[in-house]
């Protein structure tokens, strides 16, 4: 009798162990947030501050680790960041919004930044580019401020931070390379 029962037991089990697996399992992704899967992993960047503000030139390096949140609908990103020795720490969330019909991407700062003023910057993706732009203040007056990133492979992007004074003509200040381990 107890062999009957274990059989029925482990019957049932098996039988709904493929619902449950499929209820863990994250929606499949937009064909929008589909893009958004080249991130998806662990990055290390490094490049060089090419024009500072105060003239002093230097080097970075970002740790980054990508994954999707359990619905499936918004791409977490954290970032250690090592920008000449200052230690940045953030956690980035990109998404695609429905209601805009716009890719977005929000970075908020444990460390090294402020926490009073997240990164909040529409983006766009075309193709292998992906570009977020936001704008910063420099001496009283707002300057654009764009990151643009061109995947050159699934393992393998080229980074620009650029600036620009009228919208129109911008300046690379930040360069790298970012490699998929």
């Amino acid at each position: 009798m107890k062999h009957i029962l274990f059989s029925l037991i482990l019957t049932a089990a098996l039988g709904c162990a493929p619902a449950l697996a499929a209820a863990n399992r994250p929606p499949v992704p937009s064909p929008e947030l589909r893009k958004l899967n080249i991130s998806v992993g662990r990055w290390v960047f490094h490049g060089k501050t090419m024009r500072a503000p105060g003239g002093k030139n230097g080097s970075w390096t970002w740790h980054e680790d990508c994954r999707w949140s359990a619905n499936g609908i918004f791409l977490e990103c954290s970032f250690a960041n090592d920008w000449s020795g200052r230690m940045v720490q953030s956690l980035v969330v990109d998404t695609y919004n429905t209601t805009d019909h716009s890719f977005w991407h929000y970075e908020m700062f444990a460390a090294g930044a402020s926490g009073k003023h997240p990164f909040v910057s529409r983006m766009t993706i075309h193709a292998n580019m992906w570009v977020e732009y936001g704008h910063e203040t420099e001496h009283g007056k707002q300057v654009g401020e764009r990151i643009v990133y061109r995947f050159t492979s699934p393992t393998r992007v080229n980074v620009a931070i650029q600036v620009s004074r009228d919208g129109v003509h911008w300046v690379t200040v930040d360069q790298g390379v970012g490699i998929k381990q």
